[in-house]
């Protein structure tokens, strides 16, 4: 095989592994420690959304998810501060601009999750009582996520 055909094939290749996510290399890896966190949370959070939007609530399950997730709440906060803003950071400049704000967007986030697992832990026995009590408990953790990613993710 000439060199000029193996070129062509490898290119792709190499080209391809250039376009994967920045790696974070800085000491301590806080962007890496960050998005692992966050990683975390969803996957406590998302299976409860599941169970309450497709009406396949199994209270046993939802309560050690919504455990996990109050255990894992403050997790990602000791992560952020200024010099992590570099790739693979998703933060706008907006959050280094406006920390009071950011720390009352975590604040109501860690105030909705803890609401969450104290609704979860109380909840009806009978599914659909339990499954729009914990519809209205779920509601502002999943408003949280979404306000602070609408003001401080890219």
């Amino acid at each position: 095989m000439s060199v000029k055909p193996l070129f062509s094939l490898l290119l792709p290749v190499f080209l391809l592994t250039a376009c994967g996510e920045v790696e974070d290399t800085r000491p301590g890896t806080p962007v890496a420690h960050r998005q692992a966190a966050f990683r975390a949370i969803l996957k406590s959070f998302e299976p409860m959304g599941i169970q309450l939007r497709e009406e396949r609530y199994v209270a046993e399950t939802f309560r050690q998810h919504a455990e996990k997730l109050a255990q894992l709440k403050d997790a990602p906060w000791e992560y952020f501060g200024a010099e992590t803003q570099y790739p693979p950071s998703k933060s706008t400049d907006r959050l280094w601009q406006e920390p009071e704000a950011f720390a009352a967007e975590r604040d109501q986030f860690v105030r909705a999750v803890e609401d969450l697992q104290l609704a979860a832990q109380n909840a009806p026995e009978e599914a659909k009582q339990a499954v729009e009590t914990l519809r209205a408990a779920y509601a502002p953790v999943e408003a949280s996520c979404r306000s602070c990613h609408k003001r401080y993710r890219r």
